[in-house]
């Protein structure tokens, strides 16, 4: 862990596989996409490794002039599946229950599309620890652009100056902090892909929900 010397006057988080475990809907929703579209579906691995950008981002390179298909399928099967396969992260709820305690305001900046998102976050009955969640969709531009945390910023009175970590559990997540002006956190850095880090290095490294909730009471 790396050691933090001030309290944060905010905590926004990332959602998929920072707060829940989202790896196996995205799959294979994934999988649904890529052969009904004739392409080769990816590995577990390979979807792991691969997917970062929302989907307005990343599925133009992947499908070209038939992106609008390709994500009108992708959306009928992740619908069918996101909340039956809704997975928490280890600690995740009791870790929330316990910041909101010390740490006046939270939030989510996700590349979820943001109907999802609050759909899973009032499945798991944790709309109550956000002031907002702000999702792929939701603001001019995603993540990594600044837009999405800018907009949380505005709605909910923080400044420039206000002290703000984003956390999170790649790379992207990583370079939307320093993207915004806020403190990069790596949570679950035993499962990270260091080698994708690059130049956007995180500022305070975390095992898990449970020693992000340690250090955030001892401040």
């Amino acid at each position: 862990m790396t050691i933090a010397s001030e309290r944060p006057d905010a905590i926004l988080f990332d959602w998929d596989n920072t707060l829940v475990d989202s790896w196996l809907t995205i799959h294979a929703a994934l999988v649904e996409t890529f052969t009904q579209m004739d392409h080769e579906p990816w590995t577990l691995s390979e979807t792991k490794d691969r997917v970062r950008q929302s989907l307005r981002d990343s599925f133009p390179g992947l499908f070209g002039d038939r992106w609008e298909e390709a994500a009108a399928i992708f959306y009928s099967a992740f619908e069918r599946l996101h909340i039956e396969n809704l997975v928490p992260m280890p600690q995740a709820g009791d870790m929330l229950e316990r910041v909101q305690k010390v740490v006046p305001v939270l939030g989510v900046v996700s590349n979820k599309t943001g109907k999802y998102l609050r759909q899973e976050a009032q499945h798991l009955d944790w709309q109550c620890f956000f002031h907002e969640l702000i999702g792929a969709g939701d603001a001019s531009r995603d993540k990594p652009n600044a837009a999405p945390v800018d907009l949380f910023r505005k709605n909910n009175g923080l400044g420039k100056d206000s002290r703000i970590w984003y956390v999170g559990d790649s790379d992207i997540d990583m370079e939307t902090a320093q993207n915004s002006g806020c403190i990069p956190v790596l949570i679950h850095i035993e499962s990270a892909n260091l080698d994708q880090i690059g130049a956007n290095l995180p500022e305070i490294t975390l095992s898990d929900c449970e020693e992000l909730a340690g250090l955030v009471e001892t401040l």
